[in-house]
């Protein structure tokens, strides 16, 4: 006699919390989760360059402002931009934005430093419009380009073991 695929899913859906408990799983923004951990306790170090403030600016959206702040978030910003499409006459019409983001995330009490990584990531854009066009397209490919390297910067802190 066999049972019907329905019982099998209740017995699965039954033990895979158990499972992902007996792996360490823990969710983010449950008790005691570093989404806890982190929300409004972070203080990211004043940026220096156009880059950085968006940066710090979509990071501060995402987690909030530290107040008080336990934790300091160091960044540093570095861009390339490359030649990605070329016409006959010998024109660019279409770039790649790459950035790559350093971090390090440090108690404030202590100055130790809890983690610390890297990200890349990339964007590109059109420079076939007029020169207002595709100032705007850069401009734009900046803007998402960082949108991209704090939601990995944070999903790194998140990931990280702050205990």
């Amino acid at each position: 006699m066999s049972l019907p695929k329905a019982t099998y899913r209740r017995r699965f859906m039954l033990l895979a919390p158990l499972a992902l408990a007996a792996c360490g799983f823990q969710p983010v923004y449950g008790p005691g989760g570093n989404g806890q951990l982190l929300q409004n306790r972070i203080e990211v170090d004043p940026p220096n360059a156009r880059y950085g403030y968006f940066l710090t600016r979509e990071i501060e959206q995402k987690l909030g402002r530290g107040a008080p702040p336990a934790y300091g978030l160091a960044v540093n910003v570095s861009t390339n931009e490359e030649r990605l499409a070329i016409n006959r006459a010998g024109e660019t019409t279409r770039f790649d934005l790459i950035g790559s983001v350093d971090y390090a995330l440090r108690d404030l009490e202590t100055g130790q430093i809890i983690t610390s990584g890297r990200v890349e990531n990339f964007t590109g854009y059109s420079a076939t419009g007029t020169t207002v066009a595709t100032l705007a397209s850069k401009q734009d490919a900046e803007k998402r380009l960082m949108v991209i390297l704090a939601d990995q910067v944070i999903t790194r802190l998140y990931a990280a073991d702050l205990s």
